[in-house]
């Protein structure tokens, strides 16, 4: 029997993932042509782009929410920047 039968991987929580979509939505919108004008394969391949490269932020339950939001506050230029990159290399990039 494996992990997953037997235990709820359920409130396991990446939430470098909120930030990173947040962050991203938030650039996405400044763009001159805004966010309409990217595709979803794009908007995906961006989120995936900035979120390997920024530090996971896992947490389990409702005090590890409050500590991530937390912590998160401490490394949003590093998503910040995460995003900005993955914008810049896959708009650059567009899949045909």
């Amino acid at each position: 029997m494996s992990l997953a039968d037997t235990y709820n991987f359920e409130d396991l929580v990446n939430e470098a993932e909120r930030l990173v979509l947040d962050e991203l939505e938030a650039q996405l919108s400044e763009l001159p042509d805004g966010i309409e004008s990217v595709g979803e394969d794009a908007i995906l391949d961006m989120a995936a782009y900035a979120l390997n490269n920024v530090r996971p932020l896992y947490r389990v339950n409702l005090l590890g929410r409050l500590y991530a939001k937390n912590v998160g506050d401490r490394y949003a230029s590093e998503i910040e920047a995460a995003v900005k990159e993955a914008i810049k290399k896959i708009r650059s990039n567009p899949a045909e």
